[in-house]
């Protein structure tokens, strides 16, 4: 029998790995995941609830959040604080957690320097964080951002600079098939 794996996560799942991801693992696994962006933690904690069925069914639960929430519009700070991020991803793994569930997470990937909104820098303070939380409560890591990072301008599209192009989404997918072909 299949295992079942729930993705959530932005667009970066939505519209970047997770469009190739279940072609690659279908032979193994059954994949459900939202056609929404899950955009920012509180939304994607709000989402546990709406697909709490959905989410109960699964064997693992695959999900990443940062682009939104490091997005600074306004040039007054990102989106969300970097405790109010880490105290959220808390609350999240702890939810899924409880489920009894297998739980990974992708690192926020980086962006091109032109993006006007999103820095690495930030990304960087922000997946560093997202780790100290989350490892010690057993959280799988997918290390999206370094599988990005290699190539920076070959993997992230120049007309938005912040999602992937078809070789970064090939990675990405390649990369988190891999790791959860290992879970199998």
């Amino acid at each position: 029998m299949k295992k079942k794996i729930v993705l959530l996560g932005d667009s970066i799942r939505l519209i970047g790995y997770g469009t190739l991801l279940p072609e690659l693992i279908k032979d193994d696994f059954d994949v459900w995941q939202p056609e929404e962006n899950s955009m920012y933690v509180q939304h994607v904690l709000r989402q546990l609830f709406n697909f709490r069925n959905k989410i109960d069914e699964a064997d693992i639960i695959h999900f990443n959040s940062g682009e939104w929430d490091v997005c600074n519009l306004f040039g007054d700070g990102t989106f969300n604080s970097l405790d109010e991020y880490s105290r959220q991803l808390g609350r999240i793994a702890d939810v899924l957690l409880k489920k009894g569930k297998t739980v990974v997470f992708a690192t926020t990937t980086p962006v091109r320097d032109a993006n006007w909104h999103n820095s690495n820098h930030d990304i960087r303070e922000f997946n560093k964080a997202a780790l100290e939380v989350l490892e010690p409560k057993g959280i799988i890591i997918n290390d999206l951002y370094s599988v990005v990072a290699e190539d920076i301008n070959g993997n992230i599209c120049e007309k938005d600079n912040i999602h992937l192009t078809e070789k970064g989404i090939k990675l990405c997918a390649e990369a988190t098939a891999k790791l959860l072909k290992n879970l199998k």
